[in-house]
């Protein structure tokens, strides 16, 4: 028996309330140390971003304070918001606890049910061109200008030189993935190289990870990319004792049983590929085939047992090196760690939505405090559309993208991921079904 759609105030009662249970925890944390009205502004500024934020309008104070309560009364929006970032009597440390425990809640639940989850680790940069003024702004290489430098099909004379250094933020994430669900966002830390709250990258990543390690020992797997690869790398995670897959540069050097030192892709050049098989390649959207083999190796830094795993992906792509401790002397176990890497895409979205959707590289806040607050709050916000991808939530989710956000072309309807759209339908249902659910719209400041 097939069930009728649900309507359209059905719809916005659903997605209101999942708000509203998702945000009440951390206000009533909250609303023990501020003032109500400073808590609703927290809860309305979530769901306002949610609607209304983008790349092109930014994270201004000013345009916030407006949708916070009325064109009219904007400058009333804007003080209270401008009096939430400046309490001294809360910290971002708080918004930071709060994404780590609702991490650990869906992380639990994984575990109960036997699945082997991911924890997804990525580095990118907070870059502000325009600015020298802000406080804590540190020097970042500029992926947006690599990017633009790229080589590209018909195209063969990008600019050269060396790297492009701008005004900016580092930026660590943290995504915890389970097997066939939605990932959770459980960290984001930004940090800077200069001035008097410098710290260094690996300090930074080192204490991460021993909260990792403490919080759930071996019973993740981390991902990491090329730019963990390394022996610095590998002694810390000795030291912590946890399983990792880290994308291995092919030039980088490795030991074979007999002791021989050479590069990862001389240890396997001329050995045969242990398993051929067809996988769908979830970036590119197509069909490929694709051999998998593996060896054991050593590390000087790491004492326990190494494997390099070798995907190779067809003519004219670069194989992958994966290195693991996990063990891999089956194909079955090979395929598993090639599959655990290629997760790792779902962090590189977090960063494209984060960029471009959310506008989180583009507040104008002098005060360091105050800048983490905001960009906190909106990993809060990005962290509940991931929540929408639920699997219990699959016909409202469907609904919603029929009625509010219809898409003709394959690519759109078939996204498994369909972030984008979601936040567009969310903003016309809540245009129509009335004002936000804590109510800001007033005139007092």
């Amino acid at each position: 028996m097939q069930t009728s759609a649900p309507s359209t105030s059905a719809l916005a009662h659903t997605f209101r309330e999942r708000l509203e249970g998702f945000l009440a925890p951390l206000l009533a944390r909250l609303d023990e140390q501020l003032d109500s009205r400073l808590v609703r502004t927290l809860g309305a500024t979530v769901e306002v971003l949610l609607q209304n934020r983008y790349r092109s309008t930014g994270l201004l104070l000013s345009e916030l304070g407006a949708f916070l309560t009325s064109p009219e009364h904007a400058p009333a929006g804007t003080k209270r918001l401008s009096n939430l970032l400046r309490s001294k009597r809360w910290s971002a440390d708080l918004l930071s606890e709060y994404l780590w425990q609702h991490a650990q809640q869906q992380l639990s639940d994984w575990i109960c049910r036997q699945r082997d989850p991911l924890a997804i680790w990525d580095e990118s940069v907070w870059e502000k061109p325009e600015s020298i003024a802000l406080e804590g702004l540190g020097s970042v290489v500029s992926a947006k200008a690599k990017r633009l430098k790229r080589i590209r099909q018909g195209y063969y004379n990008p600019p050269g030189g060396p790297p492009v250094i701008v005004p900016g933020l580092n930026w660590l994430g943290l995504l915890l993935v389970g097997v066939g669900g939605p990932p959770v966002l459980a960290a984001m830390r930004w940090w800077t190289n200069r001035g008097e709250r410098a710290e260094e990258k690996r300090d930074v990543e080192f204490s991460l990870l021993e909260k990792c390690a403490t919080a759930w020992g071996r019973a993740v797997l981390h991902i990491f990319d090329r730019g963990f690869a390394g022996a610095p790398w590998l002694e810390v995670l000795a030291r912590s004792d946890v399983r990792f897959v880290m994308r291995w540069p092919k030039r980088y050097v490795l030991q074979d049983l007999l002791g021989r030192a050479r590069p990862a892709w001389m240890l396997v050049k001329g050995k045969k590929t242990r398993q051929s098989r067809t996988v769908f390649d979830a970036r590119n959207r197509q069909w490929s085939l694709r051999g998998v083999l593996a060896i054991p190796v050593r590390h000087w830094a790491y004492p326990g047992p190494l494997w390099l795993v070798v995907s190779r992906r067809g003519k004219g792509h670069e194989p992958w090196y994966l290195l693991t401790n996990e063990l891999a002397d089956t194909p079955a176990a090979m395929w598993k760690v090639v599959f655990a890497y290629a997760r790792r895409w779902q962090i590189e979205m977090a960063w494209r939505f984060g960029k471009t959707e959310l506008a989180m590289q583009s507040p104008r806040l002098w005060s360091w405090d105050n800048r983490l607050k905001l960009l906190l709050i909106v990993s809060l916000a990005y962290a509940f559309l991931l929540s929408l991808l639920d699997p219990l939530l699959k016909q409202f989710r469907d609904t919603l993208l029929q009625r509010f956000c219809p898409r003709t072309g394959k690519r759109s309807r078939d996204s498994p991921t369909p972030l984008y759209r979601i936040r567009i339908a969310l903003d016309y249902l809540w245009l129509c079904t009335g004002p936000p659910f804590l109510g800001l719209r007033e005139n007092s400041g």
